[in-house]
């Protein structure tokens, strides 16, 4: 299996081709080899969502992520847990709302402060 793959990792976006060996060729730096490799064979990505905060009025949202790339497969069940979810202010950047969520050594942070 050969494949052709743009790196990510810097703007750089180095045209990447991983061969049936998978010697990974294209790349300018090493950081680019880890990638192809690592998105051939162990996809990650990072995710970006909002928790419901409860409030006198009813609900707002707050934006959260993962503090670290969660295996791709595994993105719609973070999404059940992060959806079970409703907080309560105050809230700080950093918070941590789910500690190690599936298991799986990432945590769910809130990413904007929120008093009410």
């Amino acid at each position: 299996m050969t494949k052709d793959l743009i790196c990510i990792i810097c703007p750089r976006g180095c045209h990447l081709h991983l061969d049936e060996n998978n010697h990974v060729s294209g790349n300018f730096c090493p950081r680019g080899e880890k990638y192809a490799i690592e998105e051939i064979f162990a996809p990650k990505r990072t995710i970006t969502s909002t928790i419901k905060v409860a409030t006198i009025e009813g609900y707002s949202r707050v934006s959260v992520k993962t503090n670290k790339p969660i295996k791709k497969e595994k993105i719609f069940d973070v999404m059940k847990e992060i959806d079970k979810i409703v907080l309560r202010t105050p809230l700080h950047i950093g918070d941590i709302v789910i500690k190690n969520v599936l298991g799986e050594d990432v945590d769910i942070v809130v990413t904007k402060n929120k008093e009410n």
